[in-house]
């Protein structure tokens, strides 16, 4: 992924789920698609280490800052 969009959530909430749930709503109102990768600090995930939410899949990426989401669609062949 080149491009996406970057989402914060400065809610101290540990569940990542209704993060990546509300911010793939709104990546599919603005894009008119649906994201199928999110890029989110290692930390976030938490101990369960969930693989993804609603068919976006996490990617645990220490660039990422946390509290922040990078979301969009993977390309293919990456």
């Amino acid at each position: 992924m080149k491009v996406g969009m970057l989402w914060f959530d400065g809610k101290d909430v540990d569940d990542v789920g209704p993060r990546v749930q509300a911010a793939a709503s709104y990546y599919r109102d603005k894009y008119g698609r649906a994201p199928t990768v999110c890029f989110l600090h290692p930390s976030m995930i938490g101990e369960v280490r969930l693989a993804q939410v609603d068919g976006v899949h996490l990617r645990p990426s220490e660039s990422i800052l946390r509290g922040h989401l990078w979301l969009g669609v993977e390309e293919q062949g990456a």
